[in-house]
C-alpha cells in the first residue's frame, strides 16, 4: 500500500512538472527527453484516469509528493496552513485575547491578556464562556479548534460572548471587538537568587529580542550578575534572531555560525559588540526538544568556552530552509543548506531521503536505548570529535549539541496514577477550579509572586480536595502506594498550576523550576568554581 501510495504521488508530482515545464524549461535542467516523458504521463492521467480529478488537488499532492521525498523539512504550506505556521514567528494573531483552557467540557478563562479586547471589557480568570455570537460553548463539541474558530478573526471585527461568573446569578454578555494579539516567546523571567537570574525562551520570533531585552534588563535592575537562558523545548525560529541573541553573550568579531548548500555560498554570522550580557556566568539549559536556532546559539556559547550548556542532547535540526512564495498565497519551504557550528560541526542529526516517520521516530529510540537517562549510552566517533575554540575542550559534532553537564529524565516523579491524572488533566482542571473558589483569598494574602511561593503550601488537605476530585471524574490509585518523590512532585504541580491561575505563566514556571534538576545544577554550576576550574570565559563584575 505505501508502494502505490507513493506511486500515486509521483504521478502526481509528473503531472505537476510537466504543467509547468511545458511553458517554461528549467534551464536545461530537466532533458527534453525527460520532459515529453513527463507531459505524456500528464495526457494519460487526463485521458485514462477513472475519475476526474481536482486541479488544484493534483497541483497540492504533486509538490508534497516531491518534498516528502527530499528531506524532513522541506514541506509545502497552503496558503491558511502558511498563516497559522508564520503566528507564532510572527508574533500575535487576530482575536480576543484571552488564555483559555477546557475543563469538563466548558471553555474557562484562565487570564486575559494584558491590554487585549477582552480585558478591556471586563472579562475575568474564572470566567465560563457558555455561548458565543448565540452559539451555544459547551459539551462534547468543544475543542481548541473550536475556540479558536470561533474567537479568532479579523481584527475590527465583533465576537458577542455570554459568561457564566461565580456569585452572579445572570449570564454576563459581552461584546469584543478583536485586535491584534502578541504572542510573547519570553514565557518568564525571575531572579533564582540574588544575583543568578533566569529567563525561558519559548521560540526564536519576531519579537524575541524586543522580549529578551526588557526581560534582562529587569533582572539587571535586579541586581542579575549572572544569567540562565532555557532553551527546553524551544524548536527554533528565525536565524537572525539566533543571531542577535547568541550576540548578547559573545565578544566582538566571533563566528557564531556558518552556513553552505549545493546553490547557497557559504555564509557566515559575525557578533558584534552590541549586547547587554558580554560579562557574567552564563548556563544555557537544552533538552531533545530544543532545535534549530536553539543549537546555534547553544553552539556557539559551547565553542567558543562562553558558558556551560546543561541537559541533555538537543534534536538534531541543522538544515536552513527557505521559503518560496507561490501565485495562490501558499509557499514551498525548502532546504538549501545546513548549520555548522564555529568549530564546524554539523548541527543535523542523520536522516535517510524520504522517509520522515523514520527520522522523528528517533526521540523515541533515545528513550527506548537509554539516552534520556544516562550518557553512557551515547557513543561518538572519534571523527565526530572536535575542540572548543578556547579551552580545546572536547565536543561531538553528528547531530544536536552535546550538553556539558547531563541531566537526566527523572523517572522517579512519574507513578501510573499521576499518568492517569495528567492524561485526563485532572491535576490542570483542579488548580483552576481551586483558585476561583479560593481567589479573593489567596488575592489578599499573596499580592505578588514571591509571597505567594513563600507563603502558600499544598498542604495534605489540599491534597484531600485533589485526590476527592479526581475520584469524582473517575480516576483513583487502584491501591498504588505513591512514593514521596512522586507525592512531593505533585504537590509541587498543583501549586504551580494555582500560581499560574492567580498570575501568570511566569509564576508557574518559577514555582515548577523549584524541583527542576537541570534548573538546580545550572544555579549550584553558576555559585561553585566550576567556571574557574574549566577556564570558562566570564568577566567578574
Amino acid at each position: 500500500m505505501d508502494f502505490l501510495n507513493r506511486s500515486i504521488n509521483w504521478s502526481l508530482s509528473a503531472a505537476f512538472l510537466a504543467v509547468i515545464l511545458v511553458s517554461q524549461p528549467l534551464s536545461g535542467q530537466i532533458s527534453q527527453t525527460q520532459m515529453e516523458k513527463l507531459q505524456r504521463a500528464v495526457q494519460f492521467i487526463e485521458f485514462a484516469y477513472i475519475e476526474k480529478l481536482e486541479d488544484e488537488k493534483i497541483v497540492e499532492d504533486a509538490i508534497r509528493g516531491i518534498l516528502s521525498e527530499l528531506d524532513p523539512h522541506s514541506v509545502y504550506l497552503s496558503a491558511d496552513e502558511l498563516r497559522r505556521a508564520n503566528e507564532p514567528l510572527e508574533g500575535s494573531f487576530e482575536g480576543i485575547g484571552i488564555q483559555f483552557n477546557i475543563v469538563n467540557d466548558t471553555i474557562v478563562v484562565i487570564s486575559p491578556i494584558p491590554g487585549g479586547p477582552s480585558e478591556k471589557v471586563g472579562l475575568m480568570p474564572g470566567d465560563k464562556i457558555v455561548r458565543i455570537n448565540g452559539e451555544s460553548s459547551y459539551g462534547s463539541k468543544i475543542s481548541n479548534q473550536f475556540v479558536q474558530d470561533r474567537l479568532r478573526g479579523e481584527r475590527g471585527s465583533v465576537v458577542e460572548v455570554s459568561v457564566y461568573r461565580m456569585g452572579v446569578s445572570e449570564l454576563l454578555d459581552f461584546s469584543i471587538t478583536r485586535d491584534r494579539i502578541p504572542i510573547n516567546s519570553v514565557d518568564a523571567a525571575f531572579m533564582a537568587t540574588p544575583e543568578v537570574g533566569y529567563i525561558k525562551l519559548n521560540r526564536f520570533a519576531r519579537t524575541s529580542m524586543r522580549e529578551y531585552r526588557e526581560a534582562s534588563q529587569k533582572l539587571l535592575d535586579q541586581g542579575m550578575k549572572h544569567l540562565i537562558l532555557d532553551l527546553n523545548y524551544n524548536s527554533g525560529g528565525y536565524l537572525d534572531v539566533a543571531k542577535d541573541l547568541t550576540d548578547q553573550f559573545l565578544d566582538r568579531g566571533k563566528l557564531i555560525v556558518y552556513t553552505e548548500g549545493q546553490a547557497s555560498p557559504t555564509q557566515e554570522f559575525m557578533s558584534t559588540f552590541r549586547g547587554n550580557f558580554k560579562e557574567g556566568k552564563l548556563v544555557v539549559l537544552i533538552n531533545e526538544g530544543s532545535a534549530s536556532a536553539s543549537e546555534i546559539l547553544a553552539g556557539a556559547v559551547q565553542d567558543w568556552d562562553r558558558g556551560l550548556i546543561v541537559g541533555r542532547r538537543s534534536f538534531g535540526k541543522g538544515l536552513v530552509q527557505r521559503p518560496f512564495e507561490l501565485p495562490d498565497g501558499s509557499a514551498i519551504r525548502l532546504t538549501t543548506a545546513q548549520y555548522h557550528t564555529p568549530t564546524g560541526r554539523s548541527i543535523q542529526k542523520p536522516y535517510d531521503e524520504g522517509d520522515a516517520e523514520d527520522y522523528y521516530r528517533d526521540l523515541s529510540e533515545r528513550l527506548s536505548s537509554g539516552e534520556l537517562v544516562s550518557p553512557e549510552n551515547i557513543s561518538f566517533p572519534d571523527s565526530l570529535k572536535f575542540y572548543t575554540k578556547k579551552n580545546q575542550r572536547v565536543v561531538y559534532g553528528g547531530g544536536g549539541i552535546m550538553p556539558d553537564y547531563f541531566i537526566p529524565i527523572d523517572t522517579n516523579m512519574v507513578s501510573e496514577f499521576y499518568s492517569r491524572l495528567l492524561r485526563r488533566g485532572i491535576l490542570n482542571n483542579f488548580g483552576i477550579e481551586y483558585t476561583n473558589r479560593h481567589r479573593s483569598s489567596l488575592n489578599e494574602r499573596f499580592p505578588d509572586v514571591e509571597s505567594f511561593i513563600d507563603g502558600f503550601s499544598v498542604d495534605s488537605a489540599i491534597m484531600d480536595e485533589m485526590y476527592s476530585y479526581a475520584n469524582e471524574q473517575g480516576i483513583t490509585d487502584e491501591g498504588e502506594e505513591q512514593s514521596e518523590e512522586v507525592v512531593e512532585f505533585m504537590q509541587n504541580q498543583v501549586k504551580a498550576l494555582i500560581a499560574r491561575n492567580l498570575f501568570d505563566i511566569s509564576a508557574f514556571t518559577q514555582v515548577v523550576m523549584q524541583m527542576d534538576n537541570a534548573f538546580l545544577k545550572a544555579v549550584e554550576l553558576i555559585e561553585d568554581d566550576t567556571f574557574e576550574k574549566l577556564n570558562i570565559h566570564y568577566i567578574q563584575n
